[in-house]
């Protein structure tokens, strides 16, 4: 938010430097992001140099049809002659003049007298867009009539401003507003905060306003009034300035006036032709299935039910908190209005703007959630610029609502503050800056302004509100321990510990998005912030291929990379199953990937089963692993526990078996553990065959067995029992033959 300084001044008269106050609000309550400088620059005298003229001649400059050669006076006794590309003067006109030596606003050099046709032009004559205080360029600006020639232009019109471009919160929306910023400068600098502008120009009618609303949980509060009369033009310069400072762009007195008090008090505005809605009737409902709307910005929107719309009697005008309609849009011809001063649900405002993919100055505030109480006054200083700038007349009021919320009351605690902060605030002391903030304290409660009602509902609310003016103060102490020191449970141990593992193993850590593009079998979120982050994962691999992908493009070789993270799973409740998952990339293919994983549990004293899948993003030369740790911290074991292996010695074979190509080496593995039982002390595969002399869709894998006892030597009997038991139980699940 652009905050112009003369306008903040007006709502508060603060004495300190611009810089000082600004980095103050950083601390205190919003982030300044910088103080820039819109209009003429005063530095050097420089504002000096513009001032008022008068054209005392105007004519066809000699030596060009598009030129005028006038002579100017600025109150130097002699007047100057200015060369002009503008024809919308004559002579008699007062004008803007800027003479020689002057910067421009932008411009990197100043004015210098010059040679146009032959003939010397000591000056400029301006226009709005040149002085930065409109868009229009089409000529230059005519003055009133009256000011005296040589008058500093800056006693007529608003040169220059500084700015504070303002960075507020999602839970401030008090501070949206030109009116919110002033309160928190009055606090923290002890200037007076005036009263709220506007004031209710005198009634000229008392005609009914037919105003409905049909979803008082979307619209809590709509504030119609009628203003009949209302002459369209441009607005006058000193609005036409602020609103450009602020960042919006004029467009006319009654539009500018509803983004003006936007701007002042927070709280949006819509003005509406009255003659274009059907029935001068307006509806706050829900969309039907299939309504369409083609709003301001010309573009055709079809709406659904979610969609909160203001409407005619008949079809959707405009939708609420967003954006209005072409058809009922303010014309030059328009004479009699509808004033919109309405409250809207934040949530509704917020998912219909996502979905339409449409931000404006006004669902920015509506998200945050305005004050429903700030309708009224929003409604009261629109009404007064209505009838001081367009000459509307007043002529009916409706206030719709189902009953405004109370203001919340919190029990102040007075030495919280010093338990939380660690120093100290007298009771006086929390008092007096509470209410320099808008609060009501009594008798130990606190009652709560309504522009903080959505954000302050605790007593260590309170205390933020007091300690944030002082926190530069804050001792740097580490807080008093109540409890001891307590360890780590038993999954994040393990956690850390496979962290360890892979980067010592060479993997270096990543972290990425839970979200990804929608898939088959991913939860897809109602509100995505993106196509591309539009569901949860159920897996970590999206994200790690595109971080190896990227790490390659830039020449990282070799790539290694991991991650420990959530994905989310199909429950079939209303919530997903949330489960820890690590995951790793690397150059080197299967056998690389493998190693890391046959690290992982050796490290974790955990049983071993492997499972090779195809992933077909993955790019040749890069292998992959995915581990749920739930399952692998269960195989781990809480105690390691010695197992005598040198007292009687193994006795070692070598088995093969044939079986169909389908099988994994792994259910191999488990089946004849389980058939062997513990003296089967290892089984690991080192070698597979394939060819003619096992025949087409087999495959032959070679197992270096070991039978070994705890406490006796095997014979090569017990040998030969042991190789028995595997092969029957093989057989009989695999259809496996022993082949050597």
């Amino acid at each position: 938010m652009k905050v112009p300084v003369s306008w903040l001044r007006e709502y508060v008269a603060f004495d300190w430097p611009l810089d000082r106050l600004a980095a103050k609000l950083v601390v205190t309550s919003c982030e300044v992001d910088r103080i820039s400088r819109r209009g003429v620059v005063d530095d050097d005298g420089n504002g000096e140099r513009f001032l008022v003229g008068k054209v005392l001649e105007a004519g066809k400059h000699p030596n060009a049809d598009r030129l005028q050669l006038c002579q100017v006076d600025v109150g130097e006794g002699d007047a100057r002659q200015i060369v002009c590309g503008a024809w919308n003067f004559g002579a008699g006109a007062t004008v803007a003049v800027a003479l020689p030596g002057a910067v421009l606003p932008g411009a990197d050099a100043p004015l210098g007298e010059a040679k146009l046709r032959g003939e010397t032009s000591r000056g400029m004559i301006l226009s709005e867009r040149e002085l930065e205080l409109g868009d229009d360029h089409s000529g230059i600006m005519v003055l009133e009539d009256g000011i005296e020639p040589g008058t500093p232009l800056a006693d007529v019109l608003p040169l220059g401003d500084d700015v504070l471009e303002i960075e507020t919160g999602f839970n401030r929306p008090d501070l949206t507003s030109v009116y919110g910023i002033a309160r928190e400068v009055a606090a923290l600098t002890g200037a007076e905060l005036a009263p709220p502008p506007g004031t209710d120009p005198e009634r000229a009618g008392e005609e009914p306003v037919d105003v409905r609303v049909d979803d008082l949980a979307g619209c809590p509060r709509y504030v119609g009034r009628l203003l009949r009369g209302a002459t369209i033009a441009e607005s006058p310069r000193w609005l036409k300035a602020r609103l450009l400072a602020a960042g919006m762009r004029p467009i006319s007195n009654v539009v500018d006036v509803t983004n003006y008090v936007m701007l002042a008090l927070g709280s949006p505005l819509h003005a509406f032709d009255l003659e274009r809605l059907e029935g001068s009737r307006i509806v706050v409902r829900r969309a039907t299935r299939g309504e369409r709307l083609t709003t301001l910005d010309g573009q055709d929107r079809e709406l659904t039910p979610d969609d909160l719309v203001i409407a005619d009697a008949t079809t959707p005008v405009a939708i609420a908190g967003i954006m209005g309609g072409e058809a009922s849009e303010v014309r030059p011809e328009t004479t009699d209005l509808l004033l919109e001063a309405a409250n809207f649900d934040p949530l509704t405002v917020l998912r219909t703007s996502r979905r339409l993919r449409l931000r404006t100055e006004s669902s920015t505030r509506w998200e945050k959630g305005v004050d429903p109480y700030a309708a009224e006054q929003a409604a009261i200083y629109a009404t007064q610029l209505f009838a001081e700038l367009a000459g509307a007349r007043w002529t009916g009021h409706s206030d719709v609502n189902d009953g405004l919320p109370e203001r919340p009351m919190v029990r102040l605690d007075a030495g919280l503050a010093e338990r939380v902060a660690g120093m100290t605030f007298t009771t006086e002391e929390q008092v007096a800056r509470l209410e320099s903030l808008g609060f009501e304290a009594r008798s130990g409660d606190v009652r709560v302004p309504t522009w903080r009602a959505r954000d302050v509902t605790r007593p260590v609310d309170l205390v933020e509100e007091v300690v944030r003016f002082r926190i530069e103060e804050l001792p740097a102490t580490l807080p008093h321990r109540l409890v001891s020191a307590v360890q780590l449970t038993r999954d994040q141990r393990l956690r850390r510990q496979v962290e360890d593992v892979l980067a010592g193993a060479g993997f270096h850590e990543a972290y990425t998005w839970s979200l990804v593009p929608p898939g088959e079998g991913r939860i897809e979120l109602e509100e995505p912030q993106s196509s591309e982050l539009a569901a949860l994962r159920t897996s970590l691999d999206h994200w790690l291929v595109e971080s190896a992908r990227r790490n390659r493009n830039a020449g990282v070789e070799p790539v290694a990379l991991f991650e420990l993270a959530r994905v989310f799973l199909p429950s079939g409740g209303d919530l997903p199953d949330e489960r820890w998952h690590v995951a790793g990339i690397a150059d080197g293919g299967y056998f690389v990937a493998k190693g890391a994983v046959e690290t992982l549990h050796r490290a974790l004293h955990a049983e071993l089963e492997l499972d090779r899948v195809d992933l077909r993003e993955l790019e040749d030369g890069w292998g992959y692993f995915e581990l749920d740790l739930a399952d692998l911290f269960a195989r781990a074991p809480d105690v390691v526990v010695y197992e005598d292996v040198i007292t009687y010695p193994a006795l070692k074979q070598d088995l093969a078996f044939v079986v169909d190509e389908p099988v994994r080496a792994g259910a191999l593995i488990a089946a004849a553990r389980a058939a062997a039982g513990p003296e089967l002390r290892d089984l690991s595969p080192f070698d597979v065959y394939r060819g003619d002399q096992v025949g087409p869709g087999k495959k032959s894998i070679a197992f270096a067995a070991s039978f070994q006892s705890p406490d006796r030597t095997l014979a090569d009997e017990d040998a030969a029992r042991l190789r028995n038991r595997i092969v029957e139980a093989l057989s009989r699940d695999f259809g496996a033959v022993l082949r050597a």
